[in-house]
């Protein structure tokens, strides 16, 4: 049987290397960092918090894997550190009124068009996927506690 402990680390670099990876894979395209129709200024803030996100990924994967002492406060400082761009994703959600952001681009990724007792709901991709993120990592927290 699985030690219960491997299984939360497993999880939690799933998590954080699919974050990183994930990133990569959404933002170094033509619906931003090549989008012409975006300030250049703009390409280059998505470009370096891109990049910065696919390094702590990293960084996040060899601190739970990496042999040695103090497994258990590296487990804790990876799931912190994993939780930082999901939390950040969440504060530029609730604040993006006032500096005048969108989730998404007219160019870009639509919403997902949900229709629920014939009412079409419109879900952006970005926000669940932060949310269920952010569920996944309370998961790997209280698999790892057992």
């Amino acid at each position: 049987m699985m030690d219960h402990r491997i299984i939360a680390r497993g999880l939690l670099s799933f998590v954080c290397a699919s974050q990183g990876v994930a990133t990569l894979a959404i933002d170094l395209n033509r619906t931003h960092a090549t989008n012409p129709l975006w300030v250049k200024h703009a390409r280059f803030h998505v470009v370096w918090q891109t990049i910065s996100v696919f390094i702590l990924s990293a960084i996040e994967v060899a601190l739970v894997w990496w042999p040695g002492h103090w497994i258990e406060q590296r487990f804790y400082l990876a799931m912190i550190l994993a939780g930082v761009p999901m939390l950040g994703f969440l504060a530029a959600f609730a604040f993006r009124k006032a500096y005048g952001g969108a989730l998404s681009d007219p160019n870009g990724i639509p919403p997902l068009r949900v229709a629920i007792a014939g009412k079409i709901l419109r879900v952006d991709l970005n926000l669940a996927a932060e949310l269920v993120a952010l569920i996944a990592l309370g998961a790997i927290f209280a698999i790892y506690r057992l």
